[in-house]
């Protein structure tokens, strides 16, 4: 009998459009189980709405992060120079270190070496440079390992001496031997 009368207290009527027992006390009873009623859910519009509001809020805050960390990065990469054919560069001996382990120490040894011309634009970010024989790593390099020459003021400048080829090995001719001394049982020369 208490189940009857529970249901029928619980039943919205079609007069009133409110169930007796919500007339009575301003709310419909809790049960353990919910029955599915027609029509709309404010609570269920509200959480979704809150969840809406929260994903644009993590939507926003992902899209400047995003924002940042491009910037971030940029700054770090910096702007990619323009090579044409023809230009001098600088090569890396980043990528050459056992073509140079004759050399004693890294900390001394040179960043960059030669001036070597390109000879094609591969892509915006490869270069084929013209290198001697001496060197033995591939004609096509990352931007990132070159620089552009730059010409020095007239009394620094470095003049490079021209390879001569000699048995099929490129060798440099000497003018004149100016000194020679013994470093670490090697002979050195001042030329």
């Amino acid at each position: 009998m208490g189940i009857a009368e529970f249901t029928y207290n619980n039943k919205v009527h079609t007069r009133t459009k409110v169930s007796p027992f919500k007339a009575n006390q301003g709310q419909d009873p809790r049960m353990e189980f919910e029955i599915r009623k027609k029509g709309k859910y404010e609570e269920v519009e509200k959480f979704a709405k809150r969840m809406r509001n929260m994903q644009e809020e993590v939507k926003a805050v992902l899209q400047k992060v995003q924002k940042d960390m491009k910037q971030y990065a940029d700054r770090e990469r910096g702007g990619v120079e323009e090579y044409r054919v023809g230009n001098l560069v600088l090569l890396s001996t980043k990528d050459l270190k056992y073509q140079m382990i004759e050399r004693q120490t890294k900390k001394i040894m040179e960043r960059f070496i030669e001036p070597y011309r390109v000879k094609a634009i591969i892509f915006s970010n490869a270069i084929e440079l013209d290198l001697s024989s001496t060197i033995k790593i591939h004609l096509v390099v990352n931007v990132s390992r070159v620089r552009k020459y730059k010409l020095q003021v007239e009394r620094q400048q470095k003049e490079t001496p021209q390879l001569v080829v000699i048995e099929g090995e490129e060798e440099w001719e000497v003018e004149k031997v100016m000194n020679k001394r013994k470093v670490r049982g090697k002979d050195k020369y001042l030329v």
